[in-house]
């Protein structure tokens, strides 16, 4: 016997993390191409920054 299945929901899409837009599934998270470039800028501009262990800087050498 096999366990009854739930019938499967579409997932509601996450809205666009720049705009807020519900995202496109061709540019996913993004709802545009321009909102993918303008995350990219930042992360590439260092406006990102994923925090990290501080270093000694006697370690550094």
């Amino acid at each position: 016997m096999m366990p009854t299945e739930s019938p499967k929901t579409a997932a509601t899409p996450k809205p666009c993390p720049e705009c807020g837009k519900p995202a496109n599934p061709a540019t996913l998270p993004f709802c545009s191409p321009r909102c993918r470039d303008v995350d990219l800028n930042r992360w590439l501009s260092g406006s990102y920054v994923i925090p990290g262990k501080e270093t000694d800087p006697e370690d550094a050498e």
